[in-house]
């Protein structure tokens, strides 16, 4: 059965900005009730009050944001090492019985060079591939003959360790997004692995980008 709290959490958990400025207490509870009531007396199916909305924001505030925030900054402590990987291309291709033959091409023209970025991601339709620029030129020969739907170079990635815990961690990946969108960060590409965390930004912006991750470990 919904209630109005529930109502307003479903609200606020769906709109970050609204969520982050009830965090830094930088918004006006009385104008935000006056916000979410045709909205919440919709979803409640009655009129509901701007008092009762108030009341409800403000237990979100104090219990829900408060308890995922001091789970959330130990969390961000225990990131591991920040590391930044510059002057990447991206490749997508429309996925074929022959794709992975020629993945594994270049997985032998560059399998003994350490410094090489290179991931390889396959979609249900599609297929992803980013490498140093410097060696996409295997990419280039060895998928000539298959079909290319997208290219990006100038990129940076951007990758993090995550804690063993992190899978067990409630909106983790949420909030990292949220602090990303909150400065402006435009993400192209996103890669994860079990205890890994990676992000492609184009080059001009992975400087804010970097800032905001390692914010994240000190906040």
């Amino acid at each position: 059965m919904k209630t109005i709290a529930s109502c307003v959490e479903e609200i606020i958990t769906s709109q970050p900005y609204i969520e982050e400025a009830l965090h830094q207490e930088i918004i006006n509870y009385s104008a935000l009730a006056n916000v979410l009531q045709s909205q919440v007396s919709s979803m409640l199916k009655k009129d509901v009050k701007t008092g009762a909305i108030m009341m409800a924001l403000r237990r979100y505030n104090q219990s829900t944001i408060v308890n995922h925030s001091f789970q959330l900054k130990r969390v961000f402590k225990s990131l591991g090492d920040i590391i930044v990987r510059s002057d990447l291309s991206d490749f997508t291709f429309k996925n074929s019985t022959t794709l992975m033959n020629c993945h594994t091409k270049v997985l032998d023209s560059i399998h003994s060079k350490d410094h090489i970025f290179y991931t390889f991601t396959r979609g249900v339709f599609e297929s992803n591939i980013i490498i140093s620029s410097a060696e996409r030129y295997h990419v280039i020969e060895n998928f000539k003959n298959e079909t290319q739907i997208g290219f990006q170079e100038s990129l940076s990635a951007i990758s993090v360790g995550l804690p063993k815990e992190n899978s067990k961690v409630v909106g983790l990946y949420y909030h990292i997004f949220k602090k990303l969108a909150w400065e402006g960060v435009t993400i192209y590409e996103v890669i994860s692995t079990t205890n890994e965390f990676t992000i492609v930004v184009e080059n001009y912006i992975v400087d804010k980008a970097f800032s905001v991750i390692k914010n994240l470990k000190t906040r």
